[in-house]
């Protein structure tokens, strides 16, 4: 992270955290931890077509699963992520 880019606004409901990555640092980021104590730390994913497609791979087909049935499964695209919105096409 470039903590002189990090910026925080807080208000009676919410809470917003900016978060700038360091120069050199590329790629959409593929998840973040959060939580009151760093023992305790909750994990959430960005939704972005590579995580939809391992949730799904593992939700849908057990490590025992052949390979002609991972071929199989339906092939998802994320194609539009907006603050009002997802937009995925199987």
């Amino acid at each position: 992270l470039a903590s002189t880019e990090t910026s925080v606004n807080v208000s009676a409901h919410n809470a917003a955290f900016v978060l700038t990555k360091a120069p050199g640092s590329t790629g959409p980021w593929e998840k973040f931890s959060f939580g009151l104590e760093a023992s305790a730390l909750q994990e959430r994913w960005f939704v972005t077509e590579e995580n939809i497609d391992g949730f799904l791979g593992t939700v849908s087909c057990p490590s025992f699963c052949s390979q002609s049935a991972l071929e199989s499964q339906p092939l998802i695209e994320v194609l539009d992520v907006t603050e009002d919105r997802i937009q995925i096409r199987l």
